[in-house]
């Protein structure tokens, strides 16, 4: 059986525990970004799987009608960028698990307060200003008796409302009506609105799955009503916010900072990129999950699924009748 792991850019899944398991297959990985999807079909060959690397590439139909021979695609949590009506007509497999009841990625929760605490105490400024022979450059700020809120409220946001706690901030919540009735139930407190929400943390950080229903949920009206002196935090995607509209918000000074891992464009290399080198920024390049810790674990649950597939186990479909066809 021959796979291609597709968007490795960093060449590192094959130095993962988990890649043991792919021990008998012929396995090619591609480390480059292919935009055009004639030169990725030619360059996936005459593979039977293809393991995705999160959403950084989209399968689409024009994909799909140059790999005839591909059986299975495997990859992990939702799939917003695969065509699975035309997985469907062209007879490919989908696999995804889900990880519902699974333990959070503590990675990205652990890179959500990472971005708080450098913004803070303005780390990388500070780090910039010390290189430069300029010893101190501002003035931070404490984080204990400060407000973060939190949009949406699933595994990640529960594991960052313990991290402010332990920090001594105060936590609001805002999400749908059932994850805010679980908030409240927990403990936290929700703001009585939306509008409420936007306006009254020192710090708001998102949380939320990108899907069609949740793409440009949060909108420039949303971000006007943040504060001069907020932080807007977002390690989750870059979809949730309404195109160009943090831009445009921090352009015109509320919020007054953002901190972010995840880009429009990704990856992006535009050394000129006016979002990347805005002044009030501090941009990383969606790091978030990447850890060895985490990676092995969701390319662990990949390659199971593709050792399912092959020894005739159908977990974690998606379409059970392209299995039974």
């Amino acid at each position: 059986m021959k796979i291609t792991i597709l968007d490795d850019y960093l060449d590192s899944i094959r130095h993962l525990p988990c890649f043991a398991k792919l021990a008998g297959f012929d396995v090619s990985i591609l480390t480059e970004k292919y935009d055009d999807p004639a030169k990725l079909a030619r360059a996936i060959g005459d593979s039977d799987a293809v393991a995705l690397f999160r959403e950084r590439t989209k399968i689409t139909d024009e994909l799909l009608a140059g790999l005839p021979k591909l059986k299975l695609i495997s990859q992990r949590s939702v799939f917003p960028h695969i065509d699975v009506d035309a997985c469907t007509k062209r007879g490919v497999l989908l696999c995804s698990k889900q990880g519902a009841g699974k333990k959070p990625s503590y990675a990205a929760a652990e890179m959500t307060w990472a971005l708080i605490m450098a913004s803070a105490r303005q780390i990388v400024e500070q780090n910039a200003s010390l290189r430069a022979g300029k010893w101190q450059m501002g003035i931070g700020k404490t984080l204990r008796g400060r407000t973060l809120g939190i949009l949406g409220y699933g595994k990640v946001s529960r594991v960052v409302a313990g991290y402010a706690k332990a920090f001594g901030m105060n936590v609001v919540i805002w999400a749908s009506e059932a994850s805010r009735k679980a908030a409240s139930e927990d403990g936290w407190d929700v703001a009585p609105s939306r509008a409420a929400f936007f306006a009254k943390p020192d710090i708001i950080t998102v949380h939320m799955r990108l899907t069609p229903e949740t793409s440009g949920v949060i909108s420039g009206d949303d971000l006007a009503q943040m504060r001069p002196d907020s932080l807007f935090v977002n390690t989750s995607r870059a979809g949730l916010v309404a195109s160009g509209a943090l831009l445009i918000a921090l352009d015109a000074g509320r919020p007054g900072k953002a901190a972010v891992d995840v880009l429009d464009v990704e990856p992006l290399t535009d050394l000129n990129d006016r979002f990347a080198n805005h002044p009030n920024v501090l941009a990383t390049p969606h790091v978030g999950f990447v850890t060895e810790d985490e990676l092995d674990m969701q390319f662990g649950d990949i390659f199971d699924q593709i050792i399912g597939y092959a020894n005739g186990d159908p977990i974690n479909m998606i379409n059970p009748d392209v299995w039974k066809a």
